[in-house]
């Protein structure tokens, strides 16, 4: 039997795999999820057109269109994921497993950015061919390093989201729904997040969309650092420090799940 990290990379494997041939059954998602969401990239772009706004500003358009398929994936696909097992009777025999909550966990996430990748890449290059978005990268090592940063914060706060998620029963879907929009905006998705002043959008940057955007966006375009809220060492060194919190939180939170669960005989309802 598989013990240890060997146990951990299988789990990964297996509960990846299905989400990735399931976006192959049904080709017609791809299409809604990629082409459709595009529609309303298109309506920010021609909003700043119209007010005759710096070029930069369509970029910061296209990026955030691209990037909002990551958050609904955090949201959807992570967030609300162990109550829907739950739900769905499979959170039990998660449970009895002898593999971690969080490389299932993480096997999800894994599979859903498989499509959620597809549905930004066609996003940035769609946007990028039609609109002509001039993209000026100053350092595609540190650009690298925001993006993978970026996302495993944030696939870190989904995953303890879906363990506190169970405390909210059936007013999930609501959390979700009451999440999106805000975040959207306090993030910064279609605009600098400098626009707020310091403490608002200090406030913000607890989820690490926030300066992953506003870093990305400073490395990607030539206004970039003037619009910029922090430096980008800076943004970078505090990404690092979101991802070590939330990951670590979650590995916390999640194992108190489990223990509740087998101590108790009983699944965490929204009463603990």
């Amino acid at each position: 039997m598989d013990r240890g990290w060997r146990l951990f990379l299988r789990t990964i494997v297996a509960r990846a795999y299905p989400r990735v041939v399931g976006q192959q059954r049904q080709r017609t998602w791809i299409f809604f999820e990629t082409f459709l969401p595009f529609v309303a990239v298109s309506a920010y772009v021609f909003v700043y057109r119209a007010l005759n706004a710096p070029a930069d500003y369509i970029g910061f358009v296209v990026m955030g269109g691209a990037m909002t398929a990551f958050w609904l994936n955090i949201i959807w696909s992570m967030s609300a994921q162990m109550y829907w097992e739950k739900d769905n009777g499979n959170l039990a025999l998660y449970i009895m497993a002898p593999n971690s909550l969080m490389a299932i966990l993480l096997g999800m996430a894994i599979g859903g950015m498989f499509a959620t990748s597809l549905r930004a890449a066609v996003i940035l290059i769609l946007g990028t061919w039609v609109f002509q978005v001039p993209f000026v990268v100053s350092s595609p090592a540190q650009l690298f390093a925001v993006f993978l940063l970026t996302m495993t914060a944030l696939y870190g706060m989904g995953m303890l989201f879906a363990s506190l998620f169970l405390l909210f029963g059936r007013d999930v879907w609501q959390m979700n729904t009451m999440l999106q929009e805000p975040v959207y905006f306090l993030s910064g998705f279609y605009f600098p997040v400098k626009s707020f002043g310091f403490a608002v959008a200090l406030a913000a940057s607890i989820v690490p969309m926030t300066l992953g955007m506003d870093a990305m966006r400073q490395l990607t375009f030539s206004s970039g650092p003037s619009i910029g809220f922090l430096r980008v060492r800076v943004e970078i060194a505090v990404l690092a420090v979101l991802s070590i919190v939330f990951i670590t939180a979650a590995k916390y939170w999640l194992d108190r799940m489990e223990r509740l669960a087998i101590q108790e005989g009983t699944l965490t309802d929204r009463r603990r």
